[in-house]
């Protein structure tokens, strides 16, 4: 047999190799804290859980997490029933005075032509103080007064006058100020708490759930600090997507049945669903 000194020194090294973490060069993976930059920036923390056992940076202690860029120019200089159907499944953000940021995803939207949609505020090429935005670079947004008291949202579109409406959002962040705000600034309601699918399901909702209101009429959502939108992480397939008729149109012959109002079929913040549409798509 061999020596005792020899088996000891022999065991020593084993228990040793067992345990040792070899640096990469000897051929073993790089834990997450020894990739470069660019491995890790793009991926998502489930794309970046650590293939070795050992010592890892926590996911829940790292910086939060960039948001997606805000869509400019290029995005909202399409034709207005293009941009009701592409801003489905965006973002839409606002930042408050103290900083807050309110998110929701667009979830319903309608599409308004210009001077020949006789449902449009710019139907006939009428401009007015009240209208400009409209006809104003796309990405302007036109902020109106409905009932003397509630704001709708319109962000204006590539041709003269058209625009397109935002209906309904999926709130995403800041849901409890958004609760806050649509308690406060409703009008002679019963005070109660809303739900969830209650705060942003409608054109005036959605207003008074971002704090929104004719101060942002004429404001550039390419550029405002306050107001912006950022690009979703999936928008729905193509099939999810119902073309209905818009939402409260009367006197507007042809034009009150024409499919113009875009939605998210299944979606539950979505303000109001057509199943005889739904049976379309």
């Amino acid at each position: 047999g061999r020596h005792p000194i020899l088996q000891m020194k022999k065991l020593r090294q084993t228990l040793f190799f067992s345990h040792y973490r070899f640096p990469e060069k000897w051929g073993t993976k790089k834990t997450e804290s020894q990739l470069p930059p660019s491995d890790t920036a793009n991926s998502s923390p489930k794309e970046r859980l650590p293939s070795t056992l050992g010592l890892q940076r926590s996911i829940y202690f790292s910086s939060p997490k960039a948001h997606p860029a805000r869509l400019g120019l290029e995005f909202f200089d399409q034709p207005a029933i293009a941009l009701a159907r592409a801003f489905l499944g965006q973002v839409l953000v606002r930042r408050l005075a103290d900083g807050t940021e309110l998110r929701g995803r667009i979830v319903e939207t309608e599409a308004y032509l210009g001077p020949e949609d006789e449902a449009a505020h710019s139907r006939g090429g009428r401009q007015t103080p009240r209208n400009r935005g409209m006809f104003m670079k796309p990405g302007t947004l036109y902020v109106y007064i409905i009932y003397g008291m509630y704001f709708c949202l319109n962000v204006s579109s590539q041709g003269e006058g058209a625009c397109v409406l935002l209906r309904a959002l999926e709130p995403l962040e800041g849901v409890e100020m958004m609760r806050q705000l649509r308690s406060t600034l409703r009008k002679g309601t019963i005070s109660r708490v809303l739900k969830d699918r209650e705060l942003c399901s409608g054109p005036s909702k959605l207003c008074q759930a971002l704090a929104i209101d004719k101060s942002f009429d004429q404001r550039d959502l390419a550029q405002d600090e306050a107001v912006w939108l950022e690009c979703g992480p999936q928008g729905p397939n193509e099939s999810a997507i119902v073309a209905a008729a818009r939402v409260g149109i009367g006197h507007a012959g042809e034009w009150t049945q024409k499919p113009l109002r875009f939605y998210v079929r299944g979606s539950p913040w979505v303000s109001v669903v057509d199943r005889v549409a739904e049976k379309d798509v």
